[in-house]
């Protein structure tokens, strides 16, 4: 199962974009690797709040994290895609 990326950072889901920055920032100093030379899983926690934050500090991103969760990238932007063939009718 998928990370959710609101509980990485102790947020709730309503969290204003002010409450991400301060969770973000107490957990990035936290984990940070150069504060925490002797433990091994520093990095990896330091990555999973810089990947949280990385999507839920972006507005649109948020968005579609809230809508589709972790599989949001692969949503993409769900507009319609030009052709490669182009323009109909022409010779």
């Amino acid at each position: 199962m998928a990370e959710d990326y609101y509980e990485t950072l102790g947020v709730k889901r309503d969290a204003s974009q002010a409450d991400i920055l301060k969770a973000y920032r107490a957990l990035a100093l936290k984990y940070h690797p150069d504060k925490n030379p002797d433990d091994k899983t520093a990095k990896e926690k330091f990555q999973k709040v810089q990947a949280a934050f990385d999507v839920l500090n972006d507005q649109s991103k948020r968005e579609m994290y809230d809508r589709y969760g972790s599989s949001f990238e692969q949503m993409g932007s769900g507009g319609p895609r030009p052709s490669r063939g182009g323009q109909p009718g022409a010779s």
